[in-house]
């Protein structure tokens, strides 16, 4: 096949494309692969090991003051990767060689090589195959730096072409579904999860500095507590028991605080059982903190200085987010919901006593179709933030002065006790944070959680379990928090300006195909 004029391995390969045309490709790399068994005697699978010496970005560091037909022969590179095109010119080969992080041009002459192993070369390798190489690094007189080949080693043989001829993978249900596709054909997909892993690792080097340990909480329970959501449940054979895979780790970071281990936090996933959009997949990354004797301003500016550090960590912070100009640098707008709400439709909750009048407002502003005729003022003040204001919050804002009604894990504000001293960080319209000044008070704690079992009893299936252990566990007494939570999928999206929630994780839920 190798030699072949008429394979399609030899034709442009800019018009490779067509599914039919790959599975062609796909039968013929497979012919290939058994010819290469059975006349060179050369498995690609067995090989287990490359020495590498140099990644790409390293040789192009150290070597790209080489001037136009300069070289460094003294030098020996050692280094892999995966070939992503070839370019077959008579006795000598120019190939694009990709890694993890850079591509660089080879430069295969069959006086340097020797011909059997330039023989093989034109043979037996293709594009998307792995191989090793040993030369020197050189600049040819057009001015390409490239790695002059004496050695090479195919490492692996792939069956399947390139997608898209590797570089213009745009499908996007292709991209989620095959995202080991879209980042050989994408680079830029791989900076954007380096860029993640820069986040969280700034996360942790702040939170260190605080003098934070970072723990871990059970993922599985007989209880999915902590947050108003529907969980995913799941059946322990063994222990004939219930499970859910948890919607947040709250209730257990802070069992541990009541265990006197200071200040706490943790990074994992959290399952919810919700819809998917731009903005939520059902399996998400959250980083909690819980800090003792700390109260929701100490989160506030906790906050601030973790999404800054996670900012510098992958640009500046100066960030734009499609078409959003945002300064980070500026110190963040702290607004209560009140006023928020009065900023932006005109109505002054402050005046409203009743539950009734509140929903004729709600209705009047175009609410009420959202409306059940049961909903109380402070429900009514948060359905209007929620639909009439939250769009509009575009530079990062602390909405504080949650209705105590909707925090039942948070501490009442004593001056305004049906409102609570609680935040949430918006950007964008966008919520990326939530954070209390921790409810330690374990009969206060009992009436919230009453309460939300009287709003399950009565259909709601988004609201808070009751946790008798929980309960327990502050009676032995929680000393006053700070509690934090960051959506770190919703803040990379926005630090690597990703339109989709998919765009940041790395194998987003997606329904099988039929």
């Amino acid at each position: 096949m190798g030699n072949n004029a008429g394979s399609i391995e030899n034709a442009d390969i800019d018009s490779i494309s067509a599914p039919e045309t790959e599975n062609e490709i796909l039968r013929q790399r497979k012919e290939k692969l058994q010819r290469l068994r059975e006349e060179e005697g050369y498995d690609p699978y067995s090989v287990e090991k490359w020495n590498r010496t140099h990644t790409l970005l390293e040789v192009r560091c150290r070597y790209d003051d080489l001037q136009p037909d300069d070289k460094a022969d003294n030098v020996e590179i050692r280094t892999a990767g995966r070939l992503m095109t070839l370019r077959r010119q008579g006795k000598a080969t120019f190939a694009d060689l990709a890694d993890e992080n850079e591509r660089m041009q080879l430069y295969f002459q069959i006086n340097e090589v020797g011909e059997e192993a330039y023989d093989f070369l034109k043979r037996w390798v293709d594009t998307g195959d792995w191989i090793g190489v040993a030369g020197y690094p050189c600049r040819t007189r057009r001015g390409e730096l490239s790695i002059m080949v004496k050695e090479y080693k195919l490492l692996c043989k792939a069956l399947r072409p390139l997608p898209e001829k590797w570089h213009g993978l745009t499908d996007t249900e292709v991209r989620y579904r095959q995202r080991y596709a879209d980042l050989i054909a994408n680079p830029d997909v791989r900076e954007t999860f380096r860029k993640r892993a820069a986040v969280i690792a700034s996360f942790r080097r702040t939170l260190e500095a605080h003098g934070t340990l970072e723990v871990e909480t059970p993922t599985l329970s007989a209880l999915a507590g902590g947050a108003a959501a529907k969980p995913f449940k799941s059946f322990h054979n063994a222990l004939g028991l219930d499970l859910f895979l948890r919607i947040a780790p709250e209730l257990y970071l802070k069992r541990l605080i009541v265990g006197m281990m200071g200040r706490v936090y943790e990074i994992g996933k959290n399952f919810r059982n919700e819809g998917i959009s731009t903005m939520h997949n059902p399996e998400f990354t959250m980083m909690e903190v819980y800090w003792a004797y700390a109260n929701y301003e100490d989160m506030m500016d906790l906050t601030e200085e973790l999404v800054r550090s996670a900012a510098k960590a992958v640009g500046s912070l100066k960030v734009k987010w499609q078409d959003i100009e945002l300064d980070l640098e500026s110190p963040f707008r702290r607004v209560s919901m009140l006023d928020l709400v009065k900023e932006h439709t005109g109505v002054d909750f402050r005046a409203v006593t009743s539950d009734d009048e509140a929903r004729d407002i709600a209705a009047g502003k175009g609410l009420k179709g959202e409306l059940k005729g049961n909903e109380s003022r402070f429900a009514i003040l948060n359905l209007m933030f929620e639909e009439l204001c939250e769009d509009k919050i575009i530079n990062p804002t602390f909405v504080i002065g949650h209705p105590t009604e909707i925090s039942p894990l948070s501490k009442r504000d004593p001056e305004n006790p049906g409102y609570t001293h609680r935040f949430e960080l918006f950007i964008c319209g966008r919520e990326l944070a939530n954070a209390f000044s921790e409810l330690n008070d374990p009969l206060d704690q009992r009436m919230r959680f009453e309460e939300q079992l009287r709003k399950k009893e009565g259909g709601d299936d988004e609201t808070y379990e009751f946790d008798e252990d929980f309960i327990n566990a502050i009676e032995f007494g929680m000393p006053p928090t700070g509690g934090l939570g960051i959506g770190i999928d919703r803040l990379v999206m926005f630090l690597t300006n990703s339109r989709s929630i998919r765009d940041v994780i790395l194998f987003p839920l997606m329904k099988p195909k039929s």
